[in-house]
């Protein structure tokens, strides 16, 4: 019986070697291949794993079945002018990805209390320079702009660490310890009283730039920013503008709407800025292809699918 074909287009076709080791362990009964494999028949592929598909590439596998996104945001699947859109897209929103993406806030949340930007710079510069940070965790709160998954996992691990949280959302969210803001009315409420805003929001097209001047202007003086989500929330020339006035007293940004953040961008070389190369929640590939046969598997006897993009919502 011929294997059904699962194309892999995520990390280059240096990590074909990794991938197919894992999907023997998980799915061995799938045939894994390199997305730009010349001996597949576009005809026997049923299912993709992929980051960035050339656009049109997917409406020209016929009987493909399922895509699976190979990271936590499809947006470069769904840019695709030609995706075949009744086809079931599941996103990589594993258990690993969330508790990776706590941690993640949780350390650039306290790098930001503790000025670890600067201690950075100054050991660079083998300069002692004591100072004490202004602020305790109980007295900064967290407000996180997305309570979803990633969001509520970070919102209760930040808590143990003594943070008050606060949570903006669409709808209306219960998380114990976590204040509710919902929807444009209770924003400035919510940003009012946000000592460091942490982005987790979907890339759509109402969240796409939300992260400039008109919101930053709305926090309070001396605010710090955590961008985790998508490099589309961000305005990155509105950002520096505040940290520059003091508006913002420090930022961390992992993600960017270019990808590598080129060398000669200045965010790399601001004193109160922090950036990370898009490594915030990754799953090991290891978790991915697990997370992957056990989608297959479900399709395969006829069950739902966790974790799907919506088209009309928009994540």
């Amino acid at each position: 019986m011929t294997k059904p074909i699962l194309l892999v287009k995520s990390g280059g076709e240096d990590a074909m070697p990794e991938w197919r080791r894992h999907f023997a362990e998980y799915a061995p009964d799938l045939d894994v291949r390199w997305w730009d494999d010349a001996g597949v028949d576009p005809e026997a592929v049923r299912y993709v794993l992929v980051w960035d598909p050339e656009p049109g590439r997917l409406a020209r596998l016929p009987n493909l079945r399922v895509i699976f996104g190979s990271g936590a945001g499809v947006d470069f699947i769904t840019a695709d002018p030609h995706l075949p859109k009744h086809l079931p897209l599941m996103r990589m929103a594993t258990e690993g990805a969330a508790q990776r993406m706590g941690e993640f806030v949780c350390w650039a949340a306290l790098s930001l209390l503790k000025g670890a930007r600067r201690i950075s710079a100054n050991q660079a510069q083998a300069k002692w320079d004591y100072f004490e940070p202004e602020h305790t965790a109980p007295d900064r709160p967290i407000g996180i702009l997305g309570l979803g998954h990633m969001g509520a996992r970070a919102a209760v691990m930040l808590r143990a660490l003594g943070f008050p949280v606060l949570g903006w959302s669409r709808t209306r969210k219960t998380l114990d310890g976590v204040e509710s803001f919902v929807g444009p009315e209770e924003m400035d409420a919510f940003l009012a009283r946000t000592g460091i805003l942490v982005c987790l929001l979907p890339a759509t097209a109402e969240t796409r730039g939300i992260l400039a001047k008109p919101l930053l202007d709305r926090l309070p003086e001396g605010a710090g920013l955590i961008n985790v989500g998508r490099g589309s929330h961000q305005r990155i020339e509105d950002i520096l503008a505040a940290l520059d006035s003091g508006r913002l007293s420090g930022a961390l940004l992992d993600v960017f709407e270019t990808e590598p953040l080129p060398a000669d961008h200045p965010a790399w070389h601001h004193p109160k800025l922090t950036v990370t190369p898009h490594l915030a929640s990754l799953p090991t590939r290891r978790e991915r292809a697990a997370h992957v046969a056990r989608g297959i598997a479900l399709h395969e006897r006829g069950e739902a699918l966790p974790n799907l993009y919506d088209h009309a919502r928009g994540y």
